[in-house]
Formats: C-alpha cells, sequence, structure tokens
C-alpha cells in the first residue's frame, strides 16, 4: 500500500479523508476551492495540522464560497490573520482570496473550475504544474500535484490493493488515475 493508505487506516485525523475524499472525483467549484486552499495551506506544513484545522478554517473562510472570498478586504484578512483556528500566514491567506478571483474567472472563459481542469486534461504533471502557476497564485509542484491527487486527476492516491482505490474505480475517475 501507499505510504497514506498506511498511515490512515485507524488513524483519528486522517482514516476518514483517506477512505471518504483522498483520490475521488470531484467537480463541485466550492469543495474544489476549498481542497485547493488546504492544499496550499499545507505547504511547509503537516497534513494533519490541516486536518485538525479544517473545521475551523472551513468556518473562517465562509464554507470557501468562491464569490464571498473573493470579496474579503483587508478588514477580512486582519480577521483571519487573527484567528487561531487557522494558520495564519499572510502570504498564503492573500493568495487564496486572490485565487478565488481567479476561480470566478474561470466561469467565464470555461464554464467553471470543474470545466477548466476538464479542458486542460490529460497532461503530465510537469505540464499541470505550469498550467496552474499560470493560472493561480502560490501554486507550487508538489501543491498542484497533493491537488490533482485528491481530487482524482493524477494517479497515486492510493495503491491499488486499497479498499478505497476499489471503491473509486467503480466511480470511472479519469484515465490517468489508475495508472
Amino acid at each position: 500500500m501507499s505510504w497514506y493508505c498506511e498511515i490512515a487506516k485507524g488513524h483519528p485525523v486522517h482514516e476518514s479523508y483517506h477512505d471518504n475524499e483522498y483520490g475521488f472525483p470531484l467537480t463541485d467549484e466550492c469543495a474544489l476551492f476549498e481542497l485547493q486552499s488546504l492544499e496550499l495551506f499545507q505547504a511547509g506544513l503537516s497534513w494533519e495540522i490541516v486536518l485538525k484545522k479544517r473545521p475551523t478554517t472551513v468556518k473562517a473562510f465562509d464554507n470557501f464560497d468562491v464569490d464571498t472570498v473573493a470579496a474579503y478586504g483587508k478588514r477580512d484578512v486582519g480577521r483571519l490573520l487573527k484567528d487561531p483556528g487557522i494558520i495564519r500566514n499572510r502570504l498564503k491567506v492573500n493568495s487564496i482570496i486572490d485565487n478565488a478571483g481567479r476561480v470566478m474567472a474561470l466561469r467565464d472563459s470555461h464554464g467553471g473550475f470543474a470545466e477548466w481542469i476538464a479542458a486542460h486534461h490529460p497532461r503530465n504533471r510537469a505540464e499541470w504544474t505550469k498550467l496552474f502557476r499560470q493560472t493561480f497564485k502560490f501554486m507550487g509542484g508538489e501543491i498542484v500535484n497533493e491537488f490533482l491527487m485528491c481530487i482524482g486527476y493524477l494517479p497515486g492516491a492510493h495503491h491499488q490493493d486499497c479498499p478505497t482505490y476499489k471503491r473509486i474505480a467503480k466511480m470511472k475517475p479519469p484515465v490517468p488515475w489508475s495508472r
């Protein structure tokens, strides 16, 4: 099994995410934006910290409603940077707010975030990273890789022996998922 499949089994923080979210195909705009933002928050930190802070982060960012977050101003940034329930990093917070506006722009150009991703499929990891860096802020290679694995666009989220892998495979995710 992959490292994450092994560590998640029976883990109080990781198991539910591994079994019910990680690697599952996803198209909902707010859910995509939330996961992109959580992956951005994870840079330099452990995923466990991000998952532990997830409920308060989701609440602090208004359930990652793209329109609401895109409209955040200085007062909202100040509120977020004072909130001990989230990862308080100014660069990350500002990047997430900026990225919300960029997701909104994808509605006009492609019909939405999920449609934009689908329109650029398939790509290899390097091509995806280049595309995300051109389109969004604070999107390095590891962030892009983990985000795309967690939404089923890159392979590697689960080992083929993992029961969750088998559940996802029945959903017929994007082609490179199973490589």
